[in-house]
């Protein structure tokens, strides 16, 4: 076990990254009172609370285990030349290992870091995002976990409770592949549904508002997990208030702040996922290389009574009963 250091400050991207620092001090601290001591580097592209999840259940696994890490937490503020700039500076700084948060995070740190450990999360398809040669056998130094989401059964949600929609407006980044493999399952589910898919895209979340205008009118919305989306999410929460259009959601974060609805992975688990992974790599041995991309089975399904109203629809009694989570 290799004991690394991190430098005391970044100053290549301290003027143009927001760092998030734990309780320990300005960007770094350390955790749990064990014999293994590691300093580990993350990357999350941007904050909204998916990712922000995704993070905390990352370090979460190490305070778990006992296991004592000294954290640089970068956020790149949604800009792929900050997730590039905080990328090249790990590469030259004396870590154990680096978490990238969201797939353009991933991307990269997969092309700046060849000599230590990457473990990504947040990702849906780290094949199609040129990420690792293989789901099953990533082949080199960067595996992590995916958050493909069930969007056939997401998108069931809006028959569920409007069974008369016809129209479903998405809204995704251009340039986000995580997004346009979203939309393709979204469309393929569609056509079982009897539903027709209107879709608009974005370069960044200042595009949003316009972007929903484009569409028209729908029956229904839903939000992908796409980053520049997400952190913009109350834009579409506006839209569908106004339209009396449902609002459905990918993950529980957007239901809290107004979607209807979801079914969707708990972030905070997947990242905990990751965090056991990348202990089997600190303490255990194992290889990036020979770790399969790992997938949640852990769905919850979250409703918001409220927000549903304000969009015009009844969430039924039955689907409030089961919900594993209700928004008051």
């Amino acid at each position: 076990m290799r004991l690394r250091r991190l430098a005391t400050a970044i100053v290549a991207v301290s003027s143009v990254i927001a760092v998030s620092a734990c309780s320990g001090g300005e960007g770094a601290s350390g955790d749990g009172e064990g014999g293994d001591s590691y300093a580990i580097g993350i990357s999350q592209l941007v904050q909204h609370p998916a990712l922000d999840a995704a993070s905390e259940g990352f370090k979460k696994s190490f305070k778990d285990a006992d296991v004592t890490v000294e954290w640089d937490e970068q956020n790149a503020q949604g800009e792929q030349a900050n997730a590039t700039t905080i990328a090249q500076t790990f590469s030259n700084q004396d870590l154990d290992l680096v978490l990238a948060v969201a797939t353009p995070a991933a991307q990269a740190a997969a092309q700046a870091i060849t000599d230590m450990p990457v473990l990504f999360t947040a990702v849906t398809d780290a094949e199609e995002a040129g990420l690792v040669k293989s789901n099953e056998a990533p082949g080199g130094n960067v595996t992590g976990t995916s958050d493909l989401n069930p969007v056939a059964d997401q998108l069931q949600l809006v028959k569920d409770l409007k069974p008369d929609a016809k129209t479903v407006g998405i809204v995704y980044s251009s340039g986000e592949v995580n997004s346009q493999v979203q939309v393709e399952l979204a469309k393929e589910a569609a056509k079982d549904m009897g539903i027709k898919i209107k879709e608009a895209t974005i370069a960044n979340s200042g595009e949003l508002a316009q972007a929903v205008n484009s569409l028209g009118d729908v029956d229904a919305y839903y939000v992908p997990t796409d980053n520049n989306v997400v952190s913009a999410v109350s834009t579409m929460v506006q839209a569908a208030e106004k339209n009396k259009a449902l609002l459905v959601g990918s993950e529980a974060g957007q239901v809290e702040q107004g979607a209807a609805i979801t079914r969707g992975i708990d972030y905070t688990k997947l990242g905990e996922q990751t965090g056991k992974m990348a202990l089997k790599i600190l303490q255990d041995g194992e290889k990036p290389a020979d770790m399969p991309v790992e997938t949640s089975s852990n769905l919850e399904l979250v409703v918001n009574p409220k927000a549903a109203k304000a969009q015009g629809v009844e969430i039924p009694q039955d689907i409030i009963d089961e919900a594993d989570t209700v928004i008051e």
